[in-house]
């Protein structure tokens, strides 16, 4: 039973479409941690629209697999590249996100059988 991810939302839109939901799985497990990484280096280097731009393109995929708290903590990211902020300030909504991301990846990895 998934407990750091909720799959409702990929199979509402897809229909129930398995091979879909293998589809997003798939892109979940493989590009949102190294996706991530370029957030932690935008974060480090002060380089807000690299920070922005991959928050931003791991937002939508948060909402989809339901993980509402890390979806909430990406739009604060965002919020904080648009006032450039200091690193402080997001370090440790970063390890938040990045913990559960890193949860969710090894328990979908578990019940998929990645």
């Amino acid at each position: 039973m998934a407990i750091h991810y909720n799959l409702a939302k990929v199979y509402e839109i897809s229909d129930n479409d398995s091979e879909f939901v293998q589809d997003i799985i798939n892109l979940f497990v493989t590009e949102v941690p190294a996706d991530l990484k370029n957030v932690k280096k935008g974060i480090k280097e002060k380089d807000y629209k690299l920070a922005y731009s991959f928050a931003h393109k791991i937002k939508p995929t948060l909402d989809l697999l339901g993980m509402t708290v890390a979806f909430e903590e990406i739009l604060l990211v965002e919020d904080w590249t648009k006032r450039e902020g200091k690193e402080k300030e997001i370090k440790d909504t970063y390890k938040s996100i990045a913990d559960k991301v890193e949860k969710a990846v090894k328990e979908i990895k578990k019940d998929f059988n990645l």
